[in-house]
């Protein structure tokens, strides 16, 4: 399957469909990223283990910043030096876990 990248408009579009991501960096560097938080470590360790098992699965891995009671969770697509669908589709799983 080949991965392209999003164009703008495409990508304004996938954004509004998400609740709390934000988009950030430009050029090769652009990304989404939103910051999940928790009650403690445990909680948050959990979250990151299911995401992982996810992304595995996916073989689609995010930038995960951990911390005692929050995980920041940034995906974009390196092969295209962009975004892709699989972004928007990860991070619409990466939601679904605490939905």
């Amino acid at each position: 399957m080949t991965v392209r990248a999003l164009k703008p408009t495409e990508i304004v579009q996938r954004l509004s469909a998400l609740t709390g991501w934000q988009l950030t960096g430009d050029g090769a560097d652009v990304a989404i990223e939103k910051t999940f938080r928790f009650d403690n470590y445990y909680k948050t360790m959990a979250f990151v283990n299911a995401l992982a098992f996810i992304a595995h699965g996916m073989d689609h891995h995010p930038d995960l910043s951990v911390h005692y009671n929050r995980c920041v969770v940034r995906f974009s697509t390196h092969d295209v030096q962009g975004l892709s669908d699989n972004d928007f589709t990860a991070a619409a799983r990466a939601d679904a876990l605490v939905g």
